[in-house]
């Protein structure tokens, strides 16, 4: 079981995952959805494509786009899709 912790709540969990450049995306059904918030913050991976993001927010503590998603893929990266993963001091753990 893969679980995602910030501010030591657990924001995911997962007995499946896809892993991709050492990060762990978690199927988004699998988020609690109510410590997600969307972010109008957009990155561009060259064989990914554009990642969105959301603040992560537990308890009044907000962790500014610390999970990231990509809506559409590029077909190099279609596993990840419906997937997010997280970085900024969430932890992650398998």
């Amino acid at each position: 079981m893969a679980k995602a912790i910030w501010n030591d709540t657990v924001i995911a969990e997962s007995d499946t995952y896809e892993s991709v450049d050492g990060n762990v995306y978690f199927p988004s059904d699998t988020i609690k959805s109510e410590y997600f918030q969307p972010s109008d913050h957009k990155t561009t991976c060259g064989w990914k494509g554009v990642a969105s993001y959301y603040t992560v927010n537990v308890d009044g503590k907000e962790n500014p786009n610390a999970a990231w998603y990509y809506a559409e893929p590029k077909e190099a990266a279609k596993e990840i899709k419906g997937h997010i993963a997280f970085w900024k001091g969430v932890k992650v753990e398998k």
